[in-house]
């Protein structure tokens, strides 16, 4: 008969471990029993002559087999039986608290198999990566059912208040996915708002999945905000979709927006043949990253009238764009590198189709959105503080840059 790999690789440390947590189980719930009936197996109660003071009254019957898969893998426990006595004479079957009623895994084996998922397999493959850990116990079907569980975190989630949260600053963004609608290959839009808090932290605030970013889609993520509490930003940073920038204007009007940097490049780019792209990116560079005001301007009005000449589409481009492009400049410089750009958002995309590019197409839209979420929500995917996040109290000043070319 043949072996498979690992079939004989005995560990003498995992069997005695797994020995003991049985033991452990076993103790565990026997302890609690004892609490309960205020005795130990066996012996009488220690308050005997004071029933005032006595535990819950009941006698133990026997016990019953049951596995339970842990991350040190399945064991087979005895779990003790009691009948208590009710007030109305009856008696009911007691029930522990440490073990619940048909449970077959602990939570940390849940979130193990959910981690597992999480980062970026199928349940098949879930099934096949743990199965010499759980010894076969975890199916398929195991696997989706301990995500399910995931989803009543999400629902809380999204209907949280966000009225107690400091948010200064909004960057919103979106991507596309494919989902399985009908039976068919589908593309949404998960249309992603991250917001910034007084002391820089950057946290995930919404992920609705969209048919596109529209003004009505975005819209309603705004309006779904703005319902839940969330107080007036004080500066935005968008990617420059006409659908976001018309609901901004219906929900914020006035909030200063910055257009982000990598975006315009990327439009800019797509006016020209490629053999100017190298010269087109060497002047855009030197004009976004300039360390002053008065650079940046200057540096403006010289590409406008250079590539006027050599190229108008990408002139034309770059006017289109207006004041929002150079919005970044209105903060205190410390703050430009996080201010110029979506990045945040857009790092976020990419280590989320980093995980699903395995599954090619998801389930549904609604698991698109939450396996979003749960890269965060999970600790898989953290968040650092935005750069320059000690002047965040600084309110942004007017326009400093002559926009005139």
């Amino acid at each position: 008969m043949a072996v498979d790999l690992f079939d004989n690789w005995f560990d003498p440390l995992e069997t005695e471990l797994r020995a003991r947590a049985r033991s452990f189980i076993e103790e565990l719930i026997r302890g609690e029993l004892d609490a309960v009936l205020a005795r130990p197996r066996y012996r009488r109660s220690q308050v005997t002559g004071n029933e005032a003071k006595a535990g819950v009254a009941g006698h133990r019957h026997g016990s019953r087999k049951r596995t339970l898969t842990g991350t040190f893998g399945p064991v087979e426990i005895a779990v003790p039986r009691a009948r208590l006595d009710a007030a109305d004479g009856k008696t009911t079957e007691w029930r522990s608290s440490a073990l619940r009623a048909y449970q077959r895994r602990t939570l940390a084996a849940d979130a193990l198999i959910a981690s597992t998922y999480l980062a970026g397999t199928n349940t098949r493959r879930v099934r096949r990566a743990l199965a010499a850990l759980f010894g076969g116990t975890v199916g398929k079907d195991t696997v989706s059912r301990t995500w399910r569980k995931v989803k009543s975190d999400w629902d809380a989630w999204n209907a949280r208040s966000l009225a107690e949260e400091p948010i200064v600053r909004l960057i919103l963004d979106g991507t596309v996915v494919r989902v399985r609608l009908d039976r068919k290959a589908t593309s949404v839009s998960l249309l992603v708002v991250l917001g910034v808090r007084a002391d820089g932290q950057k946290v995930l605030l919404a992920i609705k999945s969209m048919g596109g970013e529209s003004a009505e889609a975005w819209r309603g993520v705004l309006d779904d905000l703005v319902r839940r509490g969330l107080k007036r930003p004080q500066f935005l940073i968008v990617d420059g979709a006409p659908g976001l920038d018309k609901a901004i204007a219906a929900v914020w009007d006035g909030v200063p927006v910055q257009r982000c940097t990598v975006h315009k490049h990327r439009n800019l780019l797509a006016h020209a043949p490629e053999r100017l792209h190298e010269e087109i990116t060497a002047d855009y560079s030197d004009m976004i990253y300039a360390t002053t005001c008065e650079e940046i301007e200057a540096r403006r009005k010289a590409f406008i009238r250079k590539w006027r000449l050599k190229h108008r589409a990408v002139a034309d481009s770059l006017e289109e764009a207006g004041e929002r492009l150079f919005a970044f400049t209105r903060l205190p410089p410390s703050q430009w590198k996080s201010a110029r750009t979506t990045n945040a958002i857009e790092r976020l995309h990419e280590e989320f189709k980093r995980r699903i590019k395995t599954q090619t197409v998801l389930p549904s839209a609604d698991t698109a959105a939450m396996l979003f979420w749960a890269l965060l929500a999970s600790g898989q995917i953290n968040m650092r503080k935005i750069d320059g996040w000690q002047t965040l109290a600084t309110k942004p000043i007017d326009q400093p840059i002559d926009l005139a070319a």
